[in-house]
């Protein structure tokens, strides 16, 4: 048996791979398009927004929507830094700058969200959790949308 999946693997890896040419790979650079950051800060923050006065009107109560507002700032400030740090000028100029980077930039974002989840409670009197973690996923998930947009603005190949 792991016989046959050794030869469908080189059979695959054979078959389905072939690298592309210097002028195919800078064709196919030619064809992406730019995508940035801070579109998707941006719509996570508008979401988030948008998340916080919804909860607050369909519950008439403020403290839904601060603490909707505080979750969705939980994931737009971290994504902030995040692509600040991302996109700074020695990620652009160091080539191995970009990969150690971004490791980093994203240890730092998880731990300002954790940060701001913790000081939550302290923050916001009167605190709903319930709401905190609407505002939170519901920002957090615009990213899914921002590729799905990119990926239907590309033009095929």
């Amino acid at each position: 048996m792991a016989d046959t999946a050794d030869r469908f693997e080189d059979e695959v890896a054979e078959d389905d791979f072939k690298p592309l040419t210097a002028v195919e790979a800078q064709q196919w650079r030619q064809r992406q398009t730019p995508f940035s950051l801070w579109w998707v800060v941006l719509g996570q923050a508008v979401t988030g927004c948008l998340v916080a006065v919804a909860a607050w009107l369909l519950t008439g109560k403020p403290v839904i929507g601060w603490s909707a507002a505080y979750g969705a700032l939980s994931v737009v400030v971290p994504a902030a830094l995040f692509a600040r740090g991302v996109t700074g000028r020695l990620a652009r100029t160091v080539p191995g700058a970009a990969m150690v980077g971004f490791f980093v930039w994203e240890l730092v974002k998880i731990a300002v969200t954790v940060a701001m989840l913790f000081a939550a409670p302290r923050l916001i009197p009167g605190l709903n959790w319930l709401a905190l973690l609407a505002g939170f996923v519901v920002t957090m998930k615009v990213v899914w949308l921002a590729l799905l947009f990119r990926a239907k603005r590309q033009s095929p190949a």
